[in-house]
């Protein structure tokens, strides 16, 4: 079995790569990605894509029985061009997700975000709400989409509102909600893993707690 992933640069991205490359399960690990990488696996299929090119983008899906999207940006890689984060954050995912149903592949797992709303007043959650109902209305036999909330690891970025928070949420961890707690993109990874073999049939979506159970 192929199981293909959009994103292992970033912080669940390769820690779910680690995931997959270690499980029997897959015969090979297929990765997707837009500049060159040195790694190598015996397990490892690497495929440079042009994802603005729409053909380039669905054969490079073919033959994958489980594909993963992990794909994200920030307002400070796109200099706050918010046409240039949409084609990273809704673009990329949403043509990962038609393309995995065009070429047959039954299961999609996708990585969202605590409230993501499409009617939201907020332009990242927004957004994200937005990527969830087009993933959702493709039809994929079997899509579980991940909602954490902030992400804990050790990321190759330093980002100054997550080291404060880091800091913060221990204090107040026992006042805030479940599905608003930190956690490790690690757990995220695994949680992704383990829902890809899945069986059942439907529309799943995971928070803090779900992720947990998962794991």
């Amino acid at each position: 079995m192929t199981a293909t992933l959009i994103g292992a640069t970033g912080l669940i991205g390769n820690y779910l790569l680690e995931e997959l490359l270690k499980d029997d399960f897959y015969h090979t690990v297929r990765i997707l990605f837009r500049r060159p990488l040195e790694l190598t696996h015996p397990k490892l299929e690497k495929k440079l894509v042009d994802f603005s090119d729409v053909e380039n983008f669905r054969l490079a899906l073919e033959g994958s029985a489980v594909v993963f999207c992990a794909i994200g940006t920030t307002q400070k890689k796109v200099k706050g061009d918010k046409a240039a984060y949409r084609k990273v954050d809704y673009d990329i995912p949403v043509h990962a997700a038609r393309f995995c149903k065009l070429n047959g592949c039954e299961k999609f797992v996708l990585v969202s975000s605590v409230g993501a709303n499409s009617k939201s007043n907020n332009f990242y959650l927004k957004l994200k709400g937005e990527v969830e109902d087009a993933v959702k209305a493709v039809g994929i036999k079997s899509l579980h989409i991940m909602r954490p909330s902030m992400l804990l690891g050790d990321r190759k970025e330093f980002r100054l509102g997550e080291k404060i928070s880091k800091g913060i949420f221990p204090i107040f961890s026992f006042l805030i909600p479940s599905k608003y707690k930190p956690i490790q993109g690690k757990e995220v990874a695994k949680a992704m893993a383990a829902a890809a073999k899945k069986s059942d049939a439907g529309f799943f979506i995971s928070e803090y707690r779900e992720i947990k159970q998962l794991m």
